[in-house]
């Protein structure tokens, strides 16, 4: 399976069932689109942000077709001005490279500095689907083994109304 090894290793100590799927690398969600076809879940949109200072960093998940403009996410967090963070702060703190965010980074977080805001619409979804921390694959878990994993991770998290 592609992806990070100590991450199924995560879902299987925590006894997570997911689906998984393997498709070419698609570093964004248009590119992933076609490959999504037939599954059945919510895609979700995973942005990584860092504050004016530099010394936060939130990231923000969102149902996959939803627009989030900058500005307006500033005002609804009440975080300061926010900025997309950096390829080497992704990597720093999740592990990650671009294209391939997801809160599956989290299991790289081991400060736990990671603050996470979920758009509350999520919370009505059966399915969630996410990169396995790299693009060239997607798995699928359910909301309640989501928040399990939230819970494991020890990283803060809260629900907001984006939309």
């Amino acid at each position: 399976m592609n992806g990070d090894p100590k991450l199924y290793e995560a879902l299987e100590s925590l006894s997570i069932e997911f689906e998984y799927h393997e498709h070419p690398a698609a570093p964004t969600v248009e590119a992933v689109l076609e490959h999504w076809e037939g599954i059945d879940s919510t895609h979700c949109k995973n942005l990584f942000f860092r504050n004016h200072k530099g010394n936060r960093h939130y990231l923000v998940i969102l149902e996959h077709t939803n627009k989030l403009a900058i500005r307006d996410l500033e005002q609804m967090l009440k975080q300061g001005k926010l900025s997309l963070a950096s390829d080497r702060r992704l990597e720093k703190w999740m592990g990650l490279t671009p294209g391939s965010v997801s809160p599956f980074g989290l299991i790289n977080d081991s400060e736990n500095h990671v603050h996470l805001f979920i758009d509350d619409n999520l919370r009505q979804a059966e399915k969630l689907s996410f990169h396995p921390n790299i693009n060239t694959a997607t798995i699928v878990i359910s909301f309640d083994d989501f928040m399990q994993f939230l819970d494991w991770s020890g990283n803060s998290f809260e629900f907001i109304k984006l939309y």
